[in-house]
């Protein structure tokens, strides 16, 4: 039954990313693609939701992507990393790329945060805790216009583009997802930050979060997470996925090193691409004088630059 899924498994969000295509669900899987057009063509492609794909039955993702031969030229997607599949497996559906993508920092619940929190991590979020107030956005849908207010902020603060550029109507879409756990940082009355988690089974995933000056200025981050860890600790979490840094390279960013005080260490994200019509891929390549790249698939290389958001 769809109403079990939860988070990036869910219709709702794949249809809250429908501003970059129309959602694709793989019903033996049970998990989302965005089917594109392709600039020029009457061709169509495929990408995974953003930022992971997922879905309920891992086992079968092959069989719904042997069904889109035919119909797509290609998909691409970053696998989550909490997905129960081999890579072999990912290897056998994914044959023309299959690779290392990003280092998600995750979680282990099971231990007690003061033994593994950076220790500048606890005294941030101690520090934060005394000028902050941290509260669950119950019900979600009251905060919308000031969640919607600061990721605007954070937009044009990091100059996002790409897929995270999201729209005031996706955002406030991606509210009713089933599975969200939305916190807010509030001082001196006023909203200085909100953190999103979607939670999929046993795995918290942070989604987005944004801040206002203030916020940044309070440390409003460390006290959010800190609330967070506690919070889905003592509800039964075993893991949370923090994600990675800000980019495609790995780097010692801002956004690394706030995660990684957190972490307990990390899991890798693989990058899996299937070509579906050999023929119209590589036409699409060389109409575009597209050289060698490592890029996937390749006829899409110059369409935007990606600028993921940043929390620290």
């Amino acid at each position: 039954m769809e109403s079990e899924l939860l988070g990036y498994q869910h219709r709702a969000y794949a249809e809250a990313l429908s501003g970059l295509g129309t959602p694709l669900f793989l019903p033996r899987s049970r998990g989302w693609l965005l089917q594109r057009t392709i600039p020029g063509t009457g061709m169509r492609d495929a990408m995974g939701v953003y930022p992971l794909f997922s879905c309920a039955n891992w086992d079968a993702l092959g069989d719904d992507l042997d069904a889109l031969a035919g119909r797509l030229v290609s998909t691409v997607l970053v696998a989550d990393p909490f997905g129960e599949y081999s890579n072999d497996q990912l290897q056998r559906w994914f044959p023309d790329v299959m690779r290392p993508f990003k280092e998600h920092f995750v979680v282990d619940l099971s231990r007690d945060p003061a033994t593994f929190v950076a220790k500048n991590h606890r005294r941030n979020a101690r520090k934060a805790l005394q000028v902050v107030t941290v509260s669950r956005c119950l019900p979600v849908e009251q905060w919308a216009g000031q969640w919607t207010a600061l990721y605007r902020l954070l937009v044009q603060k990091h100059k996002i583009r790409g897929p995270a550029a999201f729209s005031d109507r996706s955002l406030t879409a991606q509210l009713r997802v089933p599975g969200l756990v939305a916190w807010r940082a509030e001082a001196s009355g006023e909203t200085v930050g909100m953190v999103l988690w979607y939670v999929q089974g046993d795995v918290g995933y942070y989604h987005l979060a944004a801040y206002s000056d203030a916020g940044y200025r309070l440390r409003a981050s460390f006290a959010l997470f800190w609330r967070s860890l506690a919070y889905f600790a003592a509800g039964g979490l075993r893991w949370l996925n923090l994600g990675a840094g800000a980019g495609l390279e790995a780097a010692e960013d801002g956004l690394t090193r706030f995660k990684r005080g957190w972490s307990t260490g990390t899991r890798t994200a693989m990058l899996c691409g299937r070509v579906f019509d050999r023929t119209k891929y590589d036409a699409l390549t060389n109409v575009r004088q597209i050289g060698a790249t490592s890029y996937f698939p390749a006829y899409r290389l110059n369409e935007f630059t990606q600028t993921e958001p940043e929390t620290a």
